[in-house]
C-alpha cells in the first residue's frame, strides 16, 4: 500500500494595513458581491496588474 504522503504548504502571503479613501473601499465591496471574490482578492489581483504594467519615468527628464 502507497503511503499518504502530506507535505507542509508554503504560505507566501503576509498581512498588511494599508489607508484607502472609502469611496475605493465602497467599490471594491461592489465588485466583491458581484463576481463572488473577496475583497481581499480582488484588490490581490490589482495590485499584481499594476506592478506587471507599471511604467517608472526618471524625473530627470
Amino acid at each position: 500500500m502507497e503511503k499518504f504522503i502530506i507535505t507542509p504548504r508554503e504560505d507566501k502571503s503576509v498581512t498588511m494595513t494599508i489607508r484607502i479613501d472609502r469611496t475605493i473601499q465602497e467599490r471594491y465591496n461592489e465588485l466583491s458581491a458581484r463576481t463572488n471574490r473577496s475583497r481581499n482578492e480582488l484588490i490581490g489581483m490589482a495590485l499584481q496588474y499594476a506592478l506587471d504594467h507599471m511604467e517608472v519615468k526618471d524625473t530627470s527628464d
